[in-house]
């Protein structure tokens, strides 16, 4: 392993693609500062960009944005209590409160070295855990991938900040909307009202229309949010000795959960940050202190995102399940550029797997060397006015859906979609299962055909293999515990006295 990423090192530290890893985080970081805009959106437009590109700095450029996204994220979360990324949600609760109190400069370094040491600790767990995975990978046929899926895309679901209902519902919205086009078995087209959605929905005009054209309409009016007193003395900006020991812990018991939710397919770095946070109130001798401006708050879930942000490239990369709606689309980027992710890349492209994995370890240092000079500049671009930026930035979406398969069809789709992603918003709707399900119900529908064809339609091959069974008991125990949850939770709630109003 360490001469494979030392050969990722000799790739990523090329001057060309050093500048593409380069221009990547430091994107990232811009896209994860501006509200409204986030990293799908980011990749969403440069995905006609890979087409000019080879596909090792395609990918290193897109998982910079990813995870540079995860580091910008935070700024705007601590300084406007408006998270930039959905990860970064669970930081306004403690970063907020410190902006608030004068130390906007001391938590906004605290969430870059948690985040530092977060992702390497997610890089080590790729490097550790990646062909490990892979090999095991190597084992699975049609009947375990069919099982992969459908557990990727029930865990997006009942694993869910919002209603599980509603996100399951949301999945099931996308694997319809994978279904338009084409069959790719019988030629027949379906759910097409004309021509030119034979190639099916473009995964760029979906992306764009229900994260970014939507989140534009949700900010156009919004009233201007009061600027916080920023103070970035030096002695205000680091921290004690004390309070670095009180890091400690959090940090790495964030990071541990991160990289592990960051492996599972179909969770991602919100679900990590939400984890992290609940973890850490548990274990405190101090929770009353949660959500006053807290250290371990605020230190256990950035470095939960940022681990998972690296993480979740294990399923990524050597499964083709992507972890998380971004991840979906570097899938479809790689596959743009003709390489189809799964258990053969390690071994028929090991300067694209290694040089993408090497790029991790040095876009987050300089990450971190950007981060703490830059915090000056990025509090400038928040003090601009939204409605001064959505006009151009819808601009940039209409040209880069344009391009993509030069279809005005296409760019009146992403409105439509936009419109959807707004109305599904106001009603509490996540978008997020909607490019899961689309990205993930077409290998779902292949993977069952190809059982069915493979095995003479008979069902009882997903229980009467060893690992496809074992997907199966995961996907039947998720479910089950989810609704005991919901029952006890409903249960207790009976029970509890109506009129009890205390003294």
């Amino acid at each position: 392993m360490t001469e494979q990423f030392m050969l990722g090192l000799s790739v990523v530290l090329q001057p060309g693609v050093l500048m593409y890893a380069f221009l990547g985080v430091l994107l990232g970081q811009v896209i994860g500062v501006l509200p409204g805009v986030g990293a799908i959106t980011a990749i969403s437009l440069l995905l006609p960009v890979t087409f000019y590109l080879d596909p090792t700095s395609s990918v290193i450029l897109l998982a910079g944005i990813y995870y540079g996204s995860q580091y910008g994220g935070a700024i705007a979360s601590i300084l406007l209590n408006l998270p930039g990324t959905p990860s970064s949600v669970v930081t306004c609760l403690e970063g907020y409160p410190l902006a608030q109190g004068g130390r906007a400069g001391f938590a906004l370094l605290v969430t870059a070295l948690s985040s530092f040491v977060g992702s390497m600790i997610g890089v080590a767990a790729v490097v550790l855990v990646a062909i490990p995975m892979a090999a095991f990978a190597l084992k699975f046929g049609a009947p375990e991938y069919t099982m992969l899926v459908m557990l990727g895309l029930i865990a997006a679901s009942l694993i869910s900040s919002g209603s599980q209902m509603r996100a399951f519902a949301m999945a099931l919205l996308g694997i319809a909307l994978g279904m338009v086009g084409a069959d790719a078995t019988t030629g027949q087209y379906r759910f097409v009202a004309t021509e030119s959605l034979a190639d099916g929905i473009s995964l760029v005009s979906l992306a764009m229309g229900l994260f970014g054209v939507s989140e534009i309409i949700k900010n156009a009016g919004a009233k201007a949010t009061v600027r916080p007193t920023i103070n970035l003395s030096f002695k205000d900006i680091f921290p004690s000795w004390a309070e670095i020991r009180e890091m400690g812990g959090p940090v790495t018991r964030g990071a541990t959960t991160g990289a592990f939710f960051g492996a599972l397919p179909g969770t991602g770095a919100a679900i990590a940050s939400f984890m992290a946070y609940a973890v850490e109130r548990r274990l405190s001798r101090t929770p009353e202190k949660f959500g006053k401006g807290h250290l371990p708050g605020l230190a256990a879930p950035e470095a939960s995102n940022n681990a998972a942000a690296q993480t979740s490239f294990i399923p990524t990369l050597t499964l083709g399940i992507p972890g998380d709606a971004v991840l979906a689309l570097i899938i479809g980027a790689l596959i743009l550029n003709g390489i189809v992710p799964g258990p053969r890349l390690i071994v028929d492209q090991p300067t694209l797997f290694w040089g993408v994995i090497a790029s991790f370890f040095v876009g987050n240092i300089i990450l971190l060397i950007i981060n703490i000079p830059l915090i000056g500049l990025w509090v400038r671009l928040l003090s601009i006015p939204y409605h001064r930026l959505y006009p151009a930035i819808v601009l940039l979406i209409c040209v880069g859906v344009y391009s993509h398969r030069n279809s005005g069809l296409d760019v009146i789709m992403t409105l439509a979609f936009g419109l959807l992603g707004y109305v599904m918003k106001r009603f509490r709707f996540e978008p997020a299962p909607v490019l899961l399900g689309f990205v993930l119900g077409p290998m779902l529908e292949d993977n069952f055909r190809r059982t069915m064809l493979l095995h003479g339609g008979d069902f009882s091959v997903f229980v009467t293999r060893p690992i496809s069974a074992t997907l199966v008991f995961f996907v039947v125990a998720l479910i089950a515990f989810t609704a005991f949850s919901a029952f006890r939770t409903h249960r207790d709630s009976s029970r509890s006295p109506p009129g009890d109003s205390g003294p």
